[in-house]
């Protein structure tokens, strides 16, 4: 055997579903299907993951693993039977950056949560019992990140996870089946679901400005900003955003003091290795406009506009977790996602997106003068695109 090839160890295999969810692709694994060293959180799994996404890459293309280059898909998802009461699955979420060495752990990705359960009935993670012959099998989700329970509804066919249907999402070119989730409790009752104890703030950013927020940690913390303040018309596409750097870096700064004064990180610089949470968004009220896809939604279809970014980038549709935010934050009076989408009491939101328009309800309550929210429901899709085996080399990990 040559010197070179005793170098260099042969590439390993492990078992992998490739899957969309919502408007977000990853990829799936079993956590007993994972190198025992990858099995536990630490250096080994965050370097696994990254080298079968294909980061860090200098070139920003992940052309050397499943990433697609994007924020929303560059994620990975980990799966195991759940070890919670009462649950059928615990959900795991890696937020892979695309040039730096680094896997975000958290927060949830709300748009993978829709495949989290038809993955968990293919690989036998739930109790056969549970899952109808033909009808709908409620999947009872532990989202490890946060710590939050999630359930989705599968449509089933044939004793068989139907991926099938007319359902239309906008963001997504093809339609497929309906999948309803529903995210319990997305702020326990004990925590403060507007950390500063106000619905609105004024958050001075040195430099930048000042500027009015509402700050609220409903699905993932989320700083929400008012479009005109920031010279927007709220009706902007991703390349208005994402081809100005100079935008891009007011945006990570405004998300880097408002971190702060959520109590998320003690100091701005530790926002760089945090970068899933918190997001960063601005509503307007609702406009006529054109979407990315050249499709025109008039104003009277929706309720609002809102505009989010993710790992830096103004994403093409709308993050999940941000969209729980937005039914949260709309549910509660005087917010600025209230106020664009024109006040009031309201249990549903239609907002429009870059990509389109999407729905999303939650159920409110004010109790001692603190806002709960009991549940947000939006509906997404799923579909398996690929499953086998990934592989990478022996020693990258």
């Amino acid at each position: 055997m040559s010197q070179l090839s005793q170098a260099h160890l042969p590439q390993v295999k492990i078992p992998a579903t490739y899957m969309r969810g919502g408007t977000s692709k990853g990829v799936f694994f079993n956590l007993t299907d994972l190198p025992a060293r990858c099995q536990v959180a630490g250096v080994a799994r965050d370097n696994m993951l990254l080298r079968v996404i294909g980061s860090p890459d200098p070139y920003g293309k992940q052309t050397d693993g499943m990433g697609g280059a994007t924020s929303s898909t560059s994620k990975a998802v980990i799966l195991a039977k759940s070890e919670v009461a009462n649950h059928d699955v615990d959900y795991l979420f890696g937020q892979v950056a695309i040039d730096r060495a680094f896997v975000d752990w958290s927060g949830n990705c709300g748009n993978l949560t829709a495949a989290v359960g038809s993955f968990a009935i293919n690989s036998g993670l739930v109790d056969p019992s549970r899952i109808p012959e033909n009808g709908i099998c409620t999947v009872r989700i532990w989202q490890k990140n946060i710590a939050k329970t999630i359930i989705a509804h599968v449509p089933i066919t044939s004793g068989e996870v139907q991926e099938t249907g007319d359902f239309e999402l906008d963001g997504v070119t093809f339609p497929a089946a309906e999948v309803p989730v529903e995210f319990i409790a997305p702020v326990d009752p004990s925590e403060a679901m507007f950390p500063t104890g106000n619905i609105v703030d004024e958050l001075s950013v040195p430099s930048v400005g000042t500027f009015k927020v509402t700050m609220i940690t409903a699905g993932i913390p989320t700083i929400f900003l008012n479009a005109e303040e920031l010279g927007y018309t709220g009706t902007e596409l991703q390349e208005a955003i994402n081809n100005d750097e100079v935008a891009l870096a007011r945006f990570e700064t405004i998300r880097a003091y408002g971190a702060v004064k959520m109590g998320l990180i003690s100091d701005i610089s530790e926002a760089a290795a945090r970068q899933h949470t918190p997001k960063a968004a601005f509503v307007s009220v609702a406009k006529d406009y054109v979407t990315s896809s050249n499709k025109t939604v008039l104003s009277a279809d929706i309720d609002l506009h809102v505009r989010a970014l993710s790992m830096g980038k103004l994403h093409h549709a709308m993050m999940g977790t941000a969209a729980v935010a937005i039914g949260a934050a709309a549910a509660i009076p005087g917010t600025l996602v209230n106020l664009a989408a024109g006040g009031g009491e309201r249990d549903a939101v239609v907002f429009g997106h870059p990509s389109g328009t999407l729905k999303v309800g939650a159920q409110a309550s004010k109790i001692d003068d603190a806002w709960n929210v009991n549940k947000a429901i939006m509906s997404r899709s799923a579909r398996v695109l690929m499953e086998g085996w990934v592989r990478i080399p022996e020693d990258s990990f």
